[in-house]
């Protein structure tokens, strides 16, 4: 009896169920540290106002407003929480999608020196200026796409990420520019949550630690609170501060650990524009919006102000001789002292056109 081999595609099933279920699996354990977060809220919620606000304070006024501030806190917490974790990163706009023509020419090439070329024409009528390492167009083979400025691919979320600042575990998302503002307030909203429970607790705590008050089943529950919001409050606060230190130099935490590469060499400050005019990209002008986990950040996250250093170097040499900003020698490094030059491009449609002028503005930063 003739044996006769399975369809190609029926080979093709077999072979991608195991690893369909393999990437189920570990979606499915991307949401571990999510669903342990929340336990220990949870639990913390039930120490906090069942064995503490009912059963331990003895006075109703204490017990009011220990509650109402409590929970105040905890809904700002939450609130930023999952808004970081329920916001979808931002991708790059079709528009950075090589044209059809183009995608052919790329696809078919092999020679890299040829694939840059097409990138670079492609490239002249985008708002990029962000290098590789060696100075070729970024592009993103995965996703077929030219990188725009600050723009990452994360490989835990498969996609490219808009001004990308790192993958976080505990929210299981990536954290970028459609979500960094909620990530900054979820951390400040966690260390005032701590904050407010070890303050309100420990007098508590040391009642129970000397005896002062008789053994219950509430004493565990507060002894361990209290450990655990001081625990939480100390590394987050620590993780909270390096946060509001980027958000002042206005990098992303891959900026801070590799500077990124301008057409005039690599500049960890490439981005920056002062203290107040850093804060305001990432929270928003209007300061009524700053403690609300609600979008207020500026931009649209494809393009950037950027410091004086992708201009020629003897224009930059001009633009800061007038400026006086030359040193004795005349020797200028347009990396080093363009900290106080940038450059804005006036295009609705976000597109740079060659026939524009760029106007450079001086600026102190504060």
């Amino acid at each position: 009896m003739a044996m006769t081999s399975p369809p190609a595609n029926v080979l093709h099933g077999l072979k991608m169920a195991p690893s369909h279920a393999l990437r189920c699996c570990k979606r499915a354990l991307n949401w571990v540290p999510v669903l342990f977060i929340n336990l220990v809220v949870g639990w913390s919620y039930y120490a906090y106002v069942v064995e503490l606000c009912v059963y331990t304070i003895p006075n109703n006024a204490e017990r009011i407003s220990y509650l109402v501030i409590f929970h105040i806190f905890l809904a700002m917490f939450i609130w930023s929480y999952w808004k970081t974790i329920g916001s979808r990163p931002a991708s790059p706009s079709k528009e950075f999608c090589l044209p059809r023509a183009e995608k052919d020419l790329f696809e078919r090439e092999e020679r890299a020196e040829a694939q840059q070329e097409i990138l670079k024409k492609v490239a002249r009528n985008l708002p990029v200026y962000t290098r590789t390492a060696g100075g070729a167009i970024r592009y993103c083979d995965h996703c077929q796409i030219i990188k725009p400025d600050r723009c990452h691919h994360c490989s835990t979320c498969e996609m490219c990420v808009l001004k990308m600042d790192h993958h976080c575990p505990w929210v299981n998302n990536c954290v970028g520019f459609s979500n960094y503002k909620y990530f900054v307030l979820f951390l400040a909203y966690a260390s005032l949550y701590c904050a407010v429970i070890c303050a309100t607790v420990i007098q508590y705590f040391i009642k129970f630690w000397t005896k002062q008050l008789p053994d219950t089943h509430a004493k565990f529950h507060i002894l361990f609170l209290f450990f655990v919001a001081a625990l939480f409050f100390i590394s987050i606060l620590s993780l909270l501060s390096y946060h509001l230190w980027l958000v002042g130099k206005n990098r992303t935490t891959i900026e801070a650990f590799r500077a990124p590469v301008f057409t005039n060499g690599p500049d960890k400050s490439g981005f920056s524009l002062g203290f107040s005019r850093n804060v305001t990209e990432v929270f928003g002008d209007q300061a009524k919006y700053w403690i609300f986990p609600v979008f207020s950040s500026l931009g649209e996250g494809h393009s950037f102000v950027t410091r004086l250093v992708h201009i020629d170097p003897e224009q930059a040499n001009s633009i800061l001789q007038q400026n006086g900003k030359v040193p004795a020698d005349g020797e200028t490094n347009p990396c080093v002292l363009g900290n106080n030059i940038q450059h804005t491009v006036d295009d609705s449609k976000g597109k740079i056109d060659r026939g524009q002028t760029v106007s450079v503005t001086m600026e102190s930063e504060p």
